[in-house]
């Protein structure tokens, strides 16, 4: 049988992985470091690799030509100052695309997804003779920026690897207690789409209202009535977020500016109801321009991530298998999320059903638990890792006709 468990060894390289990545986060698409920490770790293990979407990685563990199954583990950090007071807290910065300079920090988990991953690599090269087939590791870069999956796709991902049977992938997070997990079939979390808008006006010193057209008081008109495009507009049932992420104008108290520009964050479950809502808030914005005498704005997309779909078979297998490998009662069904992922664009890119289930990272004492994205997102060590490691292994166990 295959075996899930760490020795005392690999679990304290585990644990060695897990701070080394946490003290070192990078960017989205800057991953560079990671990536190389990476590739040196798959190269000890004898596993073939390559680079892929510039700071993406993936390796190709062979024991049998079929099946084939596919598992990620996204590599990048956020822009945060950490506050979690661990030793082995981030003090890295690095550079915004505009040439910022930023702290960075691994506050959504992904330094827990690439620990795990490396560490079911390396149990798993341990027992060949208790599986077959062949397993596609892909460390993901920008996922944080909805860049990396697709730079992957179209870097030749699947041109160099084998297509697989099905993807697989995990996420740690304050869902459920540190040894459980929760999983949703269907669609399981939004699709989401960014987009900046920039207001135009006319500009005029601040005591003169009269000969300006001013973008600031349009703009928050703007916001303000985006905000009733959920509340007004879709059925109440219809799950969908329009936020308002950053507000910029002016550069003096005096000074009517000529523009003044917004960005908004949009989340939504099907695709009718992404396309009523984008269209709602340009109707919005130009109607606003319209009555304050502007010019029309300008909406620009920033990114995009389609919805992630859980295959409703797929979805059920797996469910079984974690309650089989962590226990009936420490596998549970969630409410589909508002969050937003790229992982379904590996597998929709050529037709493979995927499954991504979700982990926790807390003691069920610490919880309600910082969430993430926050400086004070800080996963319990264990059991949260070796549980991630138990849960990538016999799942993958199951495809790869583990005896």
């Amino acid at each position: 049988m295959l075996n899930t468990r760490l020795s005392e060894t690999e679990q304290e390289m585990l644990h060695t992985t897990y701070r080394h990545l946490h003290r070192h986060p990078e960017l989205s698409m800057q991953e560079h470091r990671t990536a190389g920490f990476i590739e040196a770790r798959l190269t000890e293990l004898g596993i073939e690799h390559f680079r892929c979407g510039g700071t993406g990685v993936v390796g190709i563990q062979r024991n049998g030509e079929t099946p084939v199954v596919g598992f990620r583990a996204d590599t990048d950090g956020l822009p945060i100052q950490e506050d979690t007071g661990a030793e082995y807290a981030s003090e890295e910065t690095g550079l915004l695309p505009d040439g910022t300079r930023v702290p960075v920090m691994h506050g959504c988990g992904h330094d827990v997804h690439v620990s795990v991953a490396l560490a079911a690599v390396g149990l798993l090269a341990s027992q060949t003779d208790q599986w077959s087939g062949t397993i596609v590791w892909v460390f993901q870069p920008g996922e944080e920026t909805g860049q990396g999956a697709i730079a992957m796709v179209e870097d030749g991902l699947w041109d160099a690897a084998p297509h697989p049977d099905v993807m697989l992938g995990q996420h740690v997070g304050p869902l459920m207690p540190a040894g459980s997990a929760g999983l949703v079939s269907g669609s399981a979390m939004a699709a989401s789409d960014s987009l900046k808008i920039t207001v135009m006006g006319k500009q005029s010193h601040g005591s003169q209202p009269q000969n300006a057209v001013d973008p600031i008081v349009q703009a928050a008109h703007m916001v303000t009535r985006l905000q009733t495009i959920v509340s007004r507009e879709l059925d109440p049932q219809t799950p969908a977020v329009v936020t308002c992420g950053t507000f910029h104008a002016g550069l003096k108290d005096n000074i009517i500016p000529d523009r003044a520009e917004f960005t908004l964050n949009i989340r939504t479950m099907t695709e009718d109801t992404r396309v009523e809502v984008i269209e709602a808030v340009a109707r919005i914005v130009e109607a606003e321009a319209v009555a304050s005498g502007a010019e029309p704005p300008r909406i620009e997309e920033l990114h995009s991530l389609p919805r992630l779909h859980n295959d409703p078979v797929q979805t059920e297998v797996v469910t079984v298998v974690l309650k089989q490998e962590l226990g009936q009662d420490a596998v549970v069904e969630i409410l589909p999320l508002m969050g937003s992922e790229d992982f379904g664009r590996l597998g929709d890119s050529i037709g493979v059903p995927g499954v991504y289930w979700f982990i926790g990272g807390f003691d069920e004492s610490r919880m309600p638990a910082p969430t993430n994205h926050s400086p004070h997102f800080l996963p319990d060590i264990e059991p949260t890792l070796t549980t991630g490691v138990r849960a990538a292994v016999s799942t993958l166990g199951h495809y790869l006709k583990a005896g």
